[in-house]
């Protein structure tokens, strides 16, 4: 049974100087989002995630709304492991596959194919699951003997259209998404939103985060609502 279970989650991110920008600005920048705070050696920090708890069980969609700097990016960040936690406890029980850095991994300077291999090591495949399924990822990307080639080569849209094709390949009990993510042309956006739809039915739970109330009506059956890095709201739709 898959599940995500946090209590008392906070995040605090250290306030530096520097000659480009000074404390006082980064302070008031950072009031728009988190709040201000005091680590434990006494120096200011923003406080992204402030004492959150909240379970999610499996068969649950659940959205993340609010403005920007509320803390949503920062809780999905934490629940793919990116981000660890100044105090709380999460448990996490389940594959998960994250879809925030898609190109994450990937290097110019090896070929499309190599990247497949890179990429799928960043998102825990073996290699065996990886050879497994190149064929379909690199018939998915389109790019054909462009895969062969070194990806600085490629074009911004050829990038992403590689990145989305291996991301997409991992199948997960949970599976963590900030925004709708649509690349490349009208024909590929078709077919990247199609297997989008196909990794969220077959996931047992999704968390996404998004500014479309549209798209969270649609798609979830929950609504996580952050300010400032609390949750304010928690209703299921």
């Amino acid at each position: 049974m898959s599940y995500i279970e946090a209590h008392n989650l906070t995040v605090d991110f250290p306030l530096f100087e520097n000659s480009h920008r000074s404390l006082k600005n980064v302070v008031m920048n950072a009031t728009t989002g988190g709040r201000l705070a005091r680590g434990v050696d006494r120096k200011p920090t923003v406080r992204a995630l402030d004492h959150l708890s909240f379970s999610i069980r499996s068969g649950e969609r659940v959205g993340l709304v609010g403005h920007n700097g509320s803390g949503k990016t920062t809780l999905l960040r934490v629940l793919a492991g990116i981000y660890e936690p100044v105090a709380g406890t999460l448990a996490v029980e389940g594959k998960v596959a994250s879809l925030l850095d898609i190109s994450l991994g990937m290097d110019p300077d090896a070929s499309g194919y190599e990247n497949i291999y890179l990429r799928g090591i960043v998102l825990g495949l073996s290699s065996r699951e990886i050879a497994s399924r190149t064929d379909e990822i690199a018939a998915f990307t389109g790019l054909g003997e462009f895969l062969d080639m070194p990806v600085r080569t490629y074009s911004s849209g050829m990038q992403l259209r590689l990145a989305f094709a291996v991301s997409a390949s991992v199948e997960a009990d949970i599976l963590i998404l900030d925004e709708w993510l649509s690349v490349g042309d009208e024909e590929f956006g078709r077919k990247s939103s199609e297997r989008l739809n196909q990794l969220i039915e077959s996931s047992k739970i999704l968390v996404l985060a998004s500014h479309s109330l549209e798209l969270i009506q649609k798609v979830c059956t929950r609504v996580i609502r952050l300010e400032h890095g609390c949750i304010v709201s928690d209703e299921h739709v």
